[in-house]
């Protein structure tokens, strides 16, 4: 049987194109995304890809009866009749008949109620099957498909979001796009998981707290971490041309091999008032972390970056941070321009960090959320933080859904009914 592979930006368009080159008669065998390279590699986005087979033959006839087709009452008692007949003289008083007779009324009244039931059943199936039909060619359907592929989600969340339109919106609902996007807003929001900062125990011999940043090379690792270390600071106030901080905070650098790396965050701490520590080993960074064990609150380290594909290099640089103690708080940068499988292939490949969440970074040069927020989700991967620019100490945020939803491109957001909806998630 001859079969077809497909590509479009989005389902329905692929299935149109499937179509208008082999007819009605197909049926789709797999689905699946693929990456679609632009020109020189430029450009590149994720399409959908359909596998299938077409041009069916029609089915021979078979002369056993369907079982969901209705029964004909009277050709049965014809035939049970004549039956009858042959068996037994022609005889109504005759007892064989009476009981041939009386059976028949009992079979009538089977047969009866079973075509109501098989009746009620087809036009049941039938109602459904068309209301589905329906929805799913609705205006409202396709365009929330096509502002769902806009703003770069993956193909699998939309499949999941669009399949849950379809369960939960009436027909007459689909006509008020407002109203669906209004509600499809929330549903996106509901699988945003934001990351919950860990209660500092009261404790009589202090413990610094420990945290990592990890990530590939230029996703803003450095300034996020001087970001992080005045949101940890606490700052009280400037004395001197001296920045003074209500909380003890230490930075530690392994990067000595990225050019000007060590120079950028000694400079940052300089001006910040806050020691820098720079090391390259494992020894070198135990012997750090005992030195500040007693005397600070928290200890922010600087990685190397990786790519996520350089397994033997990520191996290294787990072992040298297996210096750190048990509690260190291990926290993924990725980019918020970042594709679909590229995000997939970081997050997967950084896991053996056992990371506790992720923070976005450079949500100023994009205006889609999609990729990162649908990537999160099929993950389970919660959010910290989201930086948006280069200024110290400003640009960085704690992660919220109303922060990521309003960054959603075409989609009306209403703040005040999330706030409602999501309350401590959202704000």
């Amino acid at each position: 049987m001859p079969h077809f592979v497909e590509q479009a930006k989005t389902y329905s368009e692929c299935v149109n194109k499937i179509r208008a080159k082999y007819g009605q008669d197909f049926k789709v065998l797999l689905e699946r995304s693929v990456q679609k390279r632009g020109l020189f590699g430029v450009g590149s986005h994720e399409e959908i890809e359909l596998t299938g087979t077409y041009g069916f033959a029609p089915q021979p006839q078979t002369e056993r009866p369907s079982v969901s087709a209705p029964v004909d009452l009277e050709t049965l008692k014809s035939q049970v009749i004549a039956a009858a007949n042959k068996a037994v003289p022609s005889n109504t008083g005759d007892p064989s008949m009476q009981a041939v007779l009386k059976e028949i009324a009992s079979l009538s009244g089977a047969v009866r109620s079973l075509n109501e039931k098989v009746d009620g059943s087809i036009s049941g199936s039938a109602a459904k099957k068309s209301a589905r039909n329906e929805n799913n060619n609705h205006p409202s359907m396709q365009k929330l498909e096509d502002d769902l592929f806009n703003n770069e989600f993956s193909a699998s969340f939309v499949k999941t979001i669009l399949e849950r339109a379809r369960r939960e919106f009436p027909l007459n609902e689909l006509d008020d796009y407002e109203e669906v996007q209004k509600q499809v807003v929330q549903w996106i929001g509901e699988k945003i998981s934001i990351y919950e900062e860990p209660e500092q125990p009261v404790q009589a011999k202090k413990k610094p707290r420990v945290v990592v940043l990890l990530g590939p090379p230029g996703v803003g690792k450095t300034t996020t971490l001087v970001k992080l270390a005045t949101l940890y600071g606490e700052l009280e106030g400037e004395q001197e041309g001296h920045l003074d901080w209500r909380k003890q905070v230490r930075l530690i650098t392994l990067d000595r091999y990225r050019i000007g790396a060590e120079y950028q965050l000694e400079k940052y701490g300089e001006w910040m008032n806050i020691p820098v520590s720079v090391v390259d080993d494992y020894d070198g960074l135990k012997k750090v972390l005992a030195l500040y064990k007693q005397e600070v609150d928290f200890i922010l380290i600087d990685t190397i970056g990786r790519s996520p594909r350089n397994y033997a290099e990520l191996g290294e640089m787990k072992a040298m941070l297996d210096a750190c103690p048990a509690k260190t708080e291990y926290h993924l940068c990725v980019q918020a321009s970042t594709k679909v499988g590229d995000l997939r292939d970081i997050i997967k490949q950084y896991e053996p960090f056992k990371y506790k969440s992720v923070i976005i970074t450079k949500l100023d040069e994009t205006d889609k959320a999609g990729n990162v927020i649908s990537v999160l989700a099929e993950e389970n991967k919660s959010v910290s933080f989201i930086t948006t620019g280069q200024t110290v100490p400003s640009d960085i945020e704690p992660a919220t859904v109303i922060r990521l939803l309003i960054n959603l491109e075409g989609f009306a957001v209403d703040r005040h009914s999330l706030v409602d909806h999501f309350k401590d998630k959202a704000v």
